[in-house]
C-alpha cells in the first residue's frame, strides 16, 4: 500500500490484516507517540498523524511531543462558542474547510474536532470549545464541521462521547444521568452527526458514565454507537483515557492515545494469550480494531501527500467574517452602529491585548492578530494624544470611517487589577468622546480545559471599570471577549453590549466592522445568560468529588428557565440587529413522516442584516413529562434591504418523540402540539397547533413522575430521592477514596494530607509543565498546578511522558496506599488551593 492513501476494500484489509503478527497488530492500536499510529514498514503501511485542534491547527514543533505552547503557526479562527453563536451551518461548513486545507499542508490526516458536549453548567471550563447548551444547535453546527473538514480528505474526530460536560474531576469522576436525558440530549449531537456527516473517528471521552470508563464501555462504544448508529470508524481515546487496552479494545475502544511503547505492548500480548474471560481481548476483537485502524490509515494518510500551501490569507479573511457573524449585539440604545465623525475612547487593556481563544489543548499559534484598538485607528484614525500610529488591519480600510480614537488601558492587562490612577484617566477620556467602548472579559486563567469556573464575575476591577466610565458617559458600549456566560451587573446602566466572545485571530478587526456598522452583528445566544450563576438550578447540586449528578434531567439551560418561568439577563437565541425584519404567516405541510413549515422574512429596514428563525415545539401531552418547548428546528437569513426569502423547516417523527427507558425505544408522543416561531425562545412570533406524523404506539407503564420534573421551580429544586425515582436505582456515594484506599481514579489532589502524596504531587507538575512545554510563567503555573491535583493515577503514565508505565504506576498506588495505611503522616501547613487562587477575583 502505498502512502498515496488509495481506497482499500474490505478483502484487502482483511488480507493484510491476516498477514499482521500479533505484535503488529497489538502495536496498531496505539500511538507510536503522541500524535501518530504506527508504521509498518514491511507491509507498506505508512504512519497516520493526528492533531489538534477545533478552531485552529496546532502541530508541536517538537514533532512527537505534548507541547502546547510551541508550535507552527496556524490560522485561529473563532472557537466554538462564537461558531455557535453564528446559527450558520454553511459559514461553519466554509470554516471546517479551511481547518482540513491548513491540516493537509502541516501533514496531519485527523483533525480533532468538534467537541459537541453540551454545555451544561455555564461555570464549564471547557464551554468555549462547545457549540451550545442545546442538541439541535449543536448536532447540526457539528455536522456541518465535520463536513467542510472531511472533504478536503482529512478526518475528523468528533469528541468527548459521552457526557464530559465539565472538566472539574474529568479524569474519573462519575457522570450519573438518566436514560431519557442522556438519549434526548447529551448522545444527540453524536447520534445525529454519526449518521448523517460519518465522521473518520469518534474520541472516546476521560469521564466514566454511569459507572463505566467511556473507553471500556461496551454498551456505549459497541451497542449504542456501531450496532444502533451505524459508525463503521475508529474509536479513539482521549489522550491518556484508555488504561488497559486488554479492557478497551473488546469494548470498543480501537486506538489508544498516546502511545506507551513496547512494554505496555507487551502486557497486552500476554492478555491476548492467557486471558479467555468474557469480556476479555480475543482475536476477534483485536482483529476488527487493527482492521478499522488500517481503514483509517488508507482513508487519510494520504491527504497531506501533496497538499498545497492554503492561503492565508484568505483564511484570515474567513476567520473575520466568521467572528462578525458570531458577534452578539444583547443590547442597544441607538448608540451602534457609532455614527460617522464620531470622537470614540477605547478603554480597557484588551482592546489591545485581546483575549481571542480559550487555554489548553486547542491553543494555536495565529499567522496574524488584528486588535480591536489598531484596527479603529485604522478605520477612523487618531486623535491628539492616542499613543501610537493607525495599524491596517484585516478587513477594515484605514479610514474607513472618519473620526478620531483615544486609549487608555483602563487595567493592568497582566494582573486585571485597575489603580485609582487608570480608573480617573478611564473617566476623563471617557468623558470627553461622543462614544465610549469599555473592553472587558474573562482572562485566560478564569477559563480552561481542566479546570472549571467557581462563578460567573468578571475580574472585580473589570466591573469598577464599567462604572466609572458609563458614569463619565452615559452612551458607554461594552464589548465582552469571554468563552462563556458571565455575570452583568451594570448591564441597565449602560447604552449597548456586544458579546464579541472568543473571536479568533481576526476577532479584533471583526469587532470593529461591527462597532461602525462596516459588518452586523450577526449571533444569537446558543446559551442562556442568567442574572446570576445562584440563579442556575446546577449552582445548587453536587458537582464531585466522586460523582456528579445530573439530577436537572432534560431541564438543561433554557429548557429550565423557560419551564420554570425565571427572569435571565439574556434568553437563548436572542441577539439584536441593526436592521428590522417582517415575517408572513407561515405554511405548513403535513406528510405521513415528516412536518414542513414555511415561513417568507422580509428586511424592511435599511441596512443588510441577518434573521434566525427558531422553532420551539411544546408538547401538551401528560404520558410523561417534558420541558415547556425544546428547540427543533432553525433557519437563517441574510437579506439586503427590501429582500425577502422563504425558509423551510423540516420536522420529523423524532422531533415529536421522546425516549420511553420502560421500552428502550423512541416513542411518538400523542400531543396536542403548539409550534412556536419566535426569534429567541422568548420572543415568539407565530403560534400554530399541530399533530405529530403518524399514530403514537400505546407506550410501555411509565413509572409514576416526581412533582419535581413535572413541575419544575426554584423551590422545589431535584431532590436526590426524586432523582432516584428517576433513575430506577440508588445513587452511588459520593466521597472521595480515604486513605489507604486510593484507586486509579483518586485524582492526585486528594491525598495532599499525605506528604507522600504532596511530594507525588510536586513532582508530577514539574513533569507536566516538561511535558506541556509551559512557558515559565506564574499564571500558567497556577493554572497547571490546578490542572495536575485533578489528574488521576490511571493519567500518569501519560502526563510522565512515559517515564510512569502501567507497571510503575500500579507500584506507586500500592505504596500511597501502604504509607497511608501505616499513618506515616509529617504536620503540614495547609495551603491555600489553587482553585481559590484562580477563581478569586483580581
Amino acid at each position: 500500500m502505498s502512502e498515496s492513501g488509495d481506497r482499500m476494500t474490505s478483502e484487502d484489509v482483511s488480507a493484510l490484516v491476516a498477514r499482521l503478527t500479533d505484535a503488529e497488530k497489538v502495536a496498531l492500536t496505539a500511538g507510536a507517540d503522541a500524535w501518530t499510529t504506527v508504521a509498518v514498514p514491511r507491509l507498506g503501511i505508512p504512519a497516520l498523524r493526528l492533531g489538534d485542534g477545533p478552531h485552529g491547527v496546532r502541530r508541536p514543533r517538537d514533532g512527537s511531543g505534548l507541547s502546547m505552547f510551541d508550535s507552527h503557526p496556524a490560522t485561529c479562527f473563532p472557537t466554538a462558542a462564537a461558531l455557535g453563536a453564528s446559527w450558520d451551518e454553511s459559514l461553519v461548513r466554509e470554516v471546517g474547510a479551511a481547518l482540513g486545507r491548513e491540516a493537509a499542508a502541516h501533514g496531519i490526516g485527523v483533525l480533532l474536532g468538534p467537541g459537541v458536549n453540551l454545555k451544561r453548567t455555564p461555570v464549564g471550563g471547557r464551554n468555549f470549545e462547545y457549540f451550545s447548551e442545546d442538541p439541535l444547535v449543536s448536532a447540526r453546527l457539528g455536522a456541518a464541521w465535520v463536513e467542510g473538514v472531511q472533504a478536503t480528505g482529512v478526518g475528523a474526530s468528533l469528541k468527548h462521547v459521552a457526557a464530559n460536560d465539565t472538566e472539574e474531576r474529568r479524569y474519573g469522576i462519575d457522570v450519573v444521568v438518566d436514560e431519557r436525558a442522556l438519549r434526548e440530549l447529551y448522545l444527540a449531537p453524536f447520534e445525529h452527526i454519526v449518521r448523517t456527516a460519518r465522521p473518520a473517528t469518534v474520541m472516546a471521552a476521560y469521564n466514566r458514565l454511569n459507572g463505566e470508563h467511556c473507553t471500556e464501555s461496551r454498551w456505549l462504544l459497541t451497542g449504542v454507537l456501531r450496532s444502533e448508529w451505524g459508525f463503521d470508524g475508529v474509536v479513539v481515546s482521549d489522550w491518556g483515557a484508555s488504561w488497559d487496552r486488554a479492557t478497551s479494545i473488546p469494548a470498543g475502544t480501537d486506538l489508544s492515545m498516546p502511545g506507551l511503547g513496547r512494554g505496555d505492548d507487551t502486557l497486552v500480548r500476554r492478555s491476548l494469550a492467557t486471558d479467555a474471560r468474557p469480556g476479555s481481548l480475543g482475536r476477534g476483537a483485536l482483529d476488527a480494531a487493527a482492521a478499522r485502524v488500517l481503514r483509517l490509515v488508507t482513508a487519510h494518510a494520504g491527504a497531506a501527500v501533496g497538499a498545497p500551501e492554503p492561503d492565508l490569507r484568505a483564511h484570515h479573511e474567513l476567520a473575520r467574517r466568521a467572528a462578525a457573524a458570531g458577534t452578539v449585539l444583547l443590547q442597544n440604545d441607538g448608540v451602534l452602529p457609532i455614527r460617522v465623525g464620531a470622537s470614540v475612547a477605547v478603554i480597557g487593556a484588551m482592546a489591545a491585548e485581546p483575549r481571542y481563544q480559550g487555554a489548553g489543548s486547542s491553543h494555536v499559534v495565529p499567522t496574524r492578530l488584528d486588535t480591536l484598538l489598531d484596527s479603529l485607528r485604522a478605520a477612523v484614525g487618531t486623535s491628539a494624544g492616542a499613543g501610537g500610529g493607525a495599524t491596517a488591519a484585516g478587513g477594515v480600510g484605514r479610514g474607513a470611517h472618519p473620526g478620531a480614537v483615544v486609549f487608555a488601558t483602563g487595567y493592568d492587562g497582566a494582573t486585571n487589577r485597575a489603580s485609582d490612577a487608570q480608573l480617573r484617566e478611564a473617566g476623563r477620556v471617557a468623558a470627553a468622546a461622543d462614544v465610549a467602548v469599555v473592553v472587558v472579559g474573562l482572562p485566560e486563567t478564569y477559563e480552561t480545559e481542566g479546570v472549571d469556573r467557581e462563578h460567573l464575575r468578571l475580574p472585580v476591577d473589570h466591573d469598577r471599570l464599567v462604572e466609572t466610565v458609563r458614569a463619565a458617559n452615559p452612551r458607554t458600549v461594552v464589548v465582552l471577549q469571554n468563552g462563556a456566560p458571565v455575570e452583568l451587573p451594570w448591564r441597565r446602566d449602560v447604552a449597548a453590549i456586544l458579546e464579541g466572545y472568543l473571536g479568533g485571530q481576526a476577532g479584533g478587526s471583526a469587532l470593529a466592522e461591527v462597532l461602525l456598522g462596516l459588518a452586523e452583528p450577526g449571533g444569537r445566544l446558543a446559551e442562556t445568560f442568567p442574572e446570576r450563576y445562584h440563579d442556575h438550578p446546577l449552582a445548587h447540586l453536587p458537582n464531585g468529588p466522586a460523582t456528579v449528578e445530573y439530577r436537572e434531567s432534560l431541564y438543561l439551560g433554557h429548557r429550565w428557565f423557560d419551564s420554570a418561568g425565571e427572569d435571565v439577563a439574556f434568553c437563548f437565541g436572542h441577539g439584536l440587529s441593526y436592521t428590522r425584519f417582517a415575517w408572513g404567516e407561515p405554511v405548513i405541510e403535513r406528510g405521513d413522516d415528516e412536518v414542513t413549515v414555511r415561513v417568507t422574512v422580509t428586511n424592511t429596514g435599511e441596512r443588510a442584516g441577518s434573521e434566525v428563525v427558531q422553532l420551539y415545539l411544546h408538547d401538551g401531552s401528560a404520558e410523561t413529562f417534558r420541558p415547556e418547548q425544546e428547540l427543533r428546528g432553525f433557519a437563517k437569513a441574510t437579506l439586503e434591504p427590501g429582500a425577502s426569502e422563504t425558509l423551510t423547516l423540516t420536522l420529523g417523527r423524532r422531533a415529536f418523540s421522546w425516549w420511553n427507558p420502560w421500552a428502550s425505544a423512541w416513542q411518538l408522543s400523542p400531543g396536542p402540539f403548539e409550534l412556536r416561531l419566535g426569534r429567541s425562545s422568548r420572543d415568539v412570533v407565530h403560534r400554530l397547533a399541530i399533530t405529530a406524523p403518524g399514530e403514537p404506539a400505546r407506550p410501555a407503564a411509565p413509572a409514576e413522575v416526581p412533582r419535581a420534573y413535572r413541575a419544575p421551580s426554584r423551590a422545589l429544586g431535584f431532590p436526590r430521592a426524586d432523582f432516584e425515582r428517576m433513575l430506577g436505582r440508588s445513587l452511588p456515594p459520593n466521597d472521595p477514596a480515604p486513605p489507604g484506599r486510593f484507586t486509579l481514579d483518586t485524582a492526585l489532589g486528594d491525598m495532599q494530607g499525605t506528604r507522600a502524596g504532596r511530594l507525588l504531587l510536586g513532582a508530577v507538575h514539574s513533569q507536566a509543565l516538561k511535558t506541556l512545554g509551559a512557558p515559565d510563567a506564574p499564571g500558567v503555573h497556577a493554572a497547571a498546578g490546578e490542572v495536575v491535583a485533578q489528574l488521576t493515577f490511571r493519567m500518569l503514565p501519560t502526563v510522565t511522558d512515559g517515564l510512569l508505565g502501567r507497571r510503575r504506576t500500579l507500584w506507586l498506588l500500592g505504596v500511597m496506599n501502604a504509607l497511608s495505611r501505616a499513618g506515616r503522616r509529617a504536620p503540614c501547613r495547609r495551603r491555600a488551593a489553587p482553585r481559590r487562587a484562580r477563581g478569586s477575583r483580581s
